[in-house]
């Protein structure tokens, strides 16, 4: 079962407790406190593109990647109805290709949690370190051990709306890391009757510092740490960190 295909068409809908502009405001204040104001940004996980069109609209050129079609389609969709300059690649983000560098790279909705291999995580971490500019920033959250273990644990969550409905069953498993999402997606069709999709999806939860000790292997340096999208320090009851990292091998340009 395909992760992220009919579920696109309503992801905003049921994304709408997340506090996107909140989370934009977070991201625009750590990238000027590095003195990015403007420039190339990349997103990765950028799915329909809420969190793009955001920080295009702060003044950011901006690019999306993303390996879902359909999400891109939505995201798409929104940057012809904003009127927004934003360059779309339908890529994976193990093995995403640009054609120069970027001033800084964004990740959230932890995106990265998708990538359930440290070799694999390490691999987009080279990849992000490779393509920022010398002395670019990373930023990007990720759900904790906590959040999997304590808070979704085998929880099963529901919602159902005039748009459609879905029922969300969590299974997380603590020696593996792994938690599977089953996820069935109800949607209305033109005859009144609801079309059922079934989607799958697998997350994998690290430690706070297996992914300091990733970031540090793959060439970046770690700015700071943080209970995502506040100003808190990191904490064993944080459900999801904002981790910022910096790249320092490159030469700067004299």
């Amino acid at each position: 079962m395909e992760a992220y295909g009919k579920f696109a068409q309503v992801y905003d809908l049921f994304m709408d407790n997340v506090d996107y502009e909140g989370w934009a405001d977070c991201l625009e204040k750590h990238l000027k406190e590095e003195g990015i104001e403007d420039g190339l940004v990349l997103e990765l996980g950028c799915g329909t593109g809420t969190m793009t069109g955001l920080l295009a609209r702060r003044g950011y050129d901006m690019i999306g990647v993303d390996n879902s079609e359909e999400m891109l389609a939505e995201a798409m969709e929104k940057k012809v109805e904003d009127g927004l300059d934003i360059l779309y690649l339908l890529q994976d983000m193990q093995e995403f290709e640009l054609y120069g560098t970027v001033r800084a790279a964004v990740s959230v909705c932890d995106s990265l949690n998708y990538i359930t291999e440290k070799e694999e995580l390490l691999q987009v971490f080279r990849l992000v370190n490779n393509y920022l500019d010398p002395g670019g920033i990373f930023l990007f959250d990720m759900n904790t051990v906590h959040k999997y273990r304590d808070i979704l644990g085998d929880d099963t969550i529901a919602e159902n709306r005039d748009e459609g409905s879905f029922i969300w069953e969590n299974s997380y498993d603590p020696d593996t890391g792994l938690n599977i999402y089953e996820l069935a997606v109800f949607l209305p069709r033109e005859d009144g009757l609801y079309e059922k999709c079934e989607e799958l999806h697998c997350q994998r939860a690290y430690e706070q510092a297996e992914i300091e000790a990733l970031i540090r292997e793959a060439g970046m340096e770690i700015v700071g740490v943080y209970d995502a999208y506040t100003d808190k320090p990191a904490s064993p009851d944080s459900e999801r960190l904002l981790f910022i990292a910096r790249e320092h091998g490159k030469r700067r340009n004299r």
